[in-house]
């Protein structure tokens, strides 16, 4: 499978890079070089969505747990790090940042429920925020066969969002513990634990609806402040546009990278976006391609550290694992 993805972000990468080239490489670079710093102010505002997430995504863990915030927010950098720039089919980072939650003494349950309920908020802010995106966009293109094709084949994919919250209210880990536990037997229990025990953590956790329903507003408000990247972006590259148009760009671009999860950090299929409803938005091509760039720019210069971080702390772990194995007296013969 790793090496399918890894496949798939090999030709995703050409294609980005052919499309870029399509556009004019003098133009492009002309438009880049005009925005300059703009680039780097426009990437480290993605720590405003960011941060929003970790507004939603923190309270949802009892009271008694002990993880601020800033803590969270590392979490969720590190894991859209590994969901962004890895071929692990943005389902590692997730992994990822329940085991630091772990290792920062946050017990298993409330870990993974809350990782899965702020997921699952997410995906349904992700579709109201594309849904109002697309409705727009139908609204104003003259393409109305494309715009139609588009909002039809969003509203599709409503029964799975419904089934996703479904499947959680019957019992997600139930299930779960079922099937891996067959297969992964004794890994699978010693990294889940115990499936109806987190099943019922999942359940309390949308009983309280008041945090579960803040919760789902700071995930579109996440959502919904990455259309503001788009307007700072363009706004950078000489070639400003309304906050709606912005907004219109932001979720069409979301909707074909959720669409391309296979392919690591939506190579060439979000070059692909940028183009086609760039160009029917007003966007000319090389100010597409340049907002491709600027797009990408923002995962090497926020993703990369995060990888790097990473490493870092597993390194870190391996050590001390070693050094804890080093110090147990040797077994008697």
């Amino acid at each position: 499978m790793i090496r399918m993805a890894s496949l798939l972000g090999l030709l995703g990468l050409v294609a980005a890079t052919l499309l870029i080239a399509r556009s004019g490489y003098d133009e492009v670079m002309a438009a880049l070089g005009q925005a300059g710093w703009g680039i780097l102010i426009t990437s480290l505002f993605h720590l405003v969505p960011l941060w929003a997430c970790v507004m939603g995504w923190q309270p949802l863990l009892p009271g008694k747990v002990k993880a601020g915030k800033p803590f969270f927010m590392y979490v969720l950098w590190i894991r859209a790090s590994v969901n962004n720039l890895m071929p692990v089919a943005r389902i590692g980072g997730e992994i990822l940042s329940v085991r630091l939650m772990i290792k920062h003494g946050i017990r298993k349950a409330p870990s993974i429920a809350s990782t899965v309920v702020e997921i699952t908020l997410s995906i349904l802010a992700q579709f109201v925020f594309v849904l109002i995106g697309v409705a727009f966009f139908v609204l104003r293109v003259s393409n109305e066969n494309l715009g139609m094709q588009l909002l039809w084949g969003l509203l599709i994919t409503a029964p799975a969002v419904g089934a996703l919250f479904y499947i959680q209210k019957v019992g997600l880990f139930g299930l779960f513990e079922k099937i891996f536990g067959l297969l992964l037997r004794d890994k699978w229990k010693k990294f889940a634990g115990s499936g109806a025990k987190l099943d019922h953590a999942v359940r309390t956790m949308y009983r309280r609806r008041g945090k579960a329903f803040a919760c789902f507003m700071w995930q579109f408000a996440s959502w919904a402040l990455c259309s503001f990247e788009i307007w700072l972006a363009l706004y950078y590259l000489g070639h400003p546009i309304s906050l709606l148009e912005a907004m219109m760009i932001e979720s069409l671009i979301q909707a074909t990278s959720t669409a391309a999860f296979a392919v690591p950090g939506a190579l060439g299929v979000q070059e692909a976006g940028f183009m086609l409803f760039g160009s029917m938005l007003g966007l000319t091509p090389d100010i597409a391609a340049a907002l491709a760039v600027v797009r990408r720019c923002r995962d090497l210069i926020l993703y990369v550290p995060g990888l790097l971080v990473w490493q870092i702390q597993e390194s870190r772990w391996l050590l001390q694992a070693r050094k804890q194995e080093l110090r147990k007296p040797p077994a008697a013969s």
